[in-house]
């Protein structure tokens, strides 16, 4: 399928840092159980620890007189920066790559008393780049069966180089560079100014630039803390829950529509399960917002130096579950009260934001993604290509094949990226297509062999170019988006195959027809418009000026007309609400079509359709909605009108036609004698 290009990026270094944050969220966050293990067996076993013992914490002699050498500091020094080396040559250049670059790591260990996560974090990307490069000089030149004896020996020698390179002469740079940071971080925290790097920390992490700091600076001079005094609150700078936890509750108290709907379930999602991301959102609709992360960010800052408070290891994700389980022995009081305080503070600057403001959070995220169009300056390429641009309305969607590949994108492909799959899943599942993929990936490991590409949308301009024949869809909200509505359509109509054009085209309003039949169980049949002298459109059905004002109403009166009919009874009304709050039936051209649940067959007498028109137009879920046709079919009874009235939602003169009707009549011809 053809996508719009996307325009160059203004923000060029933004996304440069981005990427390069990735790059090193790729070393780490693969080797994030092995932290955890080191920071739980340092927590327990050291001298300071709850179990200390001797033999595993590494302190004391043993029977022999010799000093115990355990396994908290081999960890550390050798483990875990190898780790990092091999995953970051595996990343350059596979196997070969992640060996060669975990030898060179080796020297850089070997030259140094301190643990090497810099140097692991240098030398492993170079020692694949650069096997890389030297294989290159060589490629198609080996003589036959020699193969395995130059690549063996080629990495081993370019190994042993790196490694001596490391030994003399990087691990000397990377020594001071630790210490000059290490000192840096001193005299912040020695002059009471460490709360202010949460001026930068707290934006950062809004525009994802985050794991740049993370990832390449505070855990490296953390885990170098923590080695020497067991604790360390450079842990915490990035990854405490609770500023994000403050500005989520303030939407809950003092917010309005769905971003106070929302909140609640994001709330959870974000202290419990870590998922910082969550609640960026909310501050990017509201972005003053920002001073009250920095607000809470400063404060738990503030109380963690007060009270000599840290963590063991890093908090990976920066849920407080996580958090306390990495929180040293005598830091259990100031870690949470870091954490309530921040959240504190962080809930009353919002809260007082929000009630002083005339906008309270009201704003739904397909505003804010229009919001995000017009600073582009452009229609965005996501919205465009998944419901193409007819005069400005988002009104039919093209598609060349049916999508069976939805891929979730983030930075680390393991916290927002997961849940937004597990929504959309679900959603898509209901809907009645449980054969269709979603799955969730680092922006990183993605490959150009998805149907559907869905990313935070400031992500999108890096996802876009790995997966270029993709369509790509934009969000500002990975638990609750309106889109995925939109892109539960998309599956239906890429996948509605008995009312594919003959170009093998499909538009949204055709595809109304298999999504109301798969609703009702329907399979193909010939259709039928009467049953037992039934007619499934009748004139008394047909109502050119609705009363409703909005889309809950106009169910209800589309509703009314089926029963009156005897079509259906109370409860398949109350279905037809159910439906709507799980899937719209939206369909584009003004159109919406509400039907029961598969579930509410049980209440359908027989066949029945009502159409009501609404000149003014009424809202539906942020689309315009002129005319409604409320739907209940058994056995392929209503297939016939429904197929006339998708042949006549893609035809913009017919739409016209209905639009200008002055009579019942007028309607009923220009579908057809659609009960003959």
């Amino acid at each position: 399928m053809a996508t719009e290009t996307v325009a160059k990026p203004r923000t060029s270094a933004r996304v440069g840092v981005q990427k390069f944050g990735t790059f090193l969220s790729g070393m780490i966050m693969p080797n994030i159980g092995a932290f955890i293990a080191w920071g739980l067996i340092t927590a327990l076993f050291i001298k300071v620890g709850w179990i200390p013992v001797p033999e595993l914490g590494g302190f004391g002699t043993n029977d022999k007189g010799a000093p115990n050498v355990g396994i908290v500091g081999p960890m550390v020094t050798y483990l875990l920066p190898l780790l990092i080396a091999y995953t970051g040559g595996r990343m350059v250049y596979d196997v070969r790559g992640g060996v060669v670059g975990a030898i060179a790591t080796m020297g850089v260990i070997a030259g140094t008393d301190s643990p090497m996560f810099i140097g692991a974090m240098i030398m492993g990307p170079l020692g694949g780049w650069t096997m890389k490069q030297i294989d290159r000089l060589w490629d198609g030149k080996i003589r036959p069966g020699f193969e395995m004896l130059v690549n063996n020996f080629s990495a081993g020698i370019w190994g042993a180089a790196l490694a001596l390179g490391g030994f003399y002469g990087l691990s000397w740079v990377v020594k001071r560079f630790t210490e000059g940071a290490g000192s840096v971080v001193e005299f912040l925290v020695n002059n009471g100014l460490l709360p202010l790097t949460s001026i930068f920390i707290e934006p950062a992490k809004v525009l994802f630039l985050n794991n740049a700091i993370n990832h390449g600076v505070l855990t490296p001079l953390g885990i170098q803390q923590s080695l020497e005094h067991g604790k360390s609150i450079l842990f915490l700078l990035e990854a405490n829950p609770g500023p994000g936890l403050g500005i989520l509750l303030a939407y809950m108290f003092f917010g309005r529509g769905a971003a106070r709907a929302s909140a609640p379930g994001a709330a959870i999602i974000q202290f419990f399960g870590g998922i910082h991301e969550i609640y960026f959102p909310y501050v990017l609709m509201k972005p003053i917002l920002i001073l009250a992360a920095i607000g809470g960010g400063m404060t738990g800052i503030a109380t963690l130096a007060i009270t000599n408070s840290g963590l063991v290891a890093p908090a990976a994700p920066g849920s407080i579950i996580a958090v306390i389980a990495q929180t040293s022995r005598d830091s259990y009081i100031g870690v949470i009260l870091a954490v309530v305080l921040a959240a504190t503070v962080s809930f009353l600057i919002a809260s007082l934001i929000l009630r002083t403001s005339k906008n309270k959070g009201e704003d739904d995220l397909s505003a804010a993604t229009s919001r995000m169009e017009a600073m582009k300056g452009k229609k965005s390429s996501v919205s465009s290509a998944l419901v193409g641009d007819a005069g400005g309305r988002s009104d039919v969607a093209v598609l060349t094949r049916p999508v069976r590949n939805i891929v979730f994108a983030c930075d680390a492909g393991m916290g927002s990226s997961a849940m937004g799959a597990s929504v959309l899943r679900n959603k898509i599942k209901a809907a009645g297509f449980p054969d269709v993929k979603v799955t969730n990936s680092a922006i990183a490991n993605l490959s150009d062999t998805y149907d559907v590409v869905v990313t935070h949308q400031d992500l999108t301009e890096r996802a876009q170019p790995k997966t270029s024949s993709a369509v790509h869809y934009s969000v500002d909200n990975f638990m609750n988006s309106p889109k995925y509505d939109d892109i539960v359509e998309l599956v239906k109509t890429s996948n509605a195959e008995d009312v594919a054009s003959g170009t093998g085209t499909i538009t949204e309003p055709a595809a109304a027809t298999t999504e109301a039949a798969a609703a009702h169980g329907a399979h193909a049949a010939e259709p039928a418009a009467d049953v037992e002298g039934k007619s499934v459109l009748l004139r008394e059905s047909v109502i050119l000026n609705g009363k409703a004002g909005d889309r809950d109403s106009a169910i209800d009166e589309a509703g009314q007309l089926l029963l009156d009919r005897g079509a259906v009874d109370m409860s398949y009304v109350h279905a037809m609400h159910e439906r709507e709050e799980s899937v719209s039936t939206y369909m584009g051209s003004f159109l919406a079509i509400p039907h029961g649940t598969n579930d509410a067959k049980e209440h359908i007498m027989h066949s029945a359709v009502s159409i009501i028109r609404y000149p003014e137009g009424i809202d539906w879920g942020g689309k315009q909605v002129k005319f409604v046709v409320g739907v209940a079919g058994i056995n392929n009874e209503h297939l016939h009108i429904l197929s006339s009235i998708a042949k006549i939602f893609t035809n913009k003169a017919q739409v016209a036609q209905l639009e200008e009707a002055t009579t019942v009549e007028e309607v009923l011809e220009l579908f057809g004698k659609v009960n003959a």
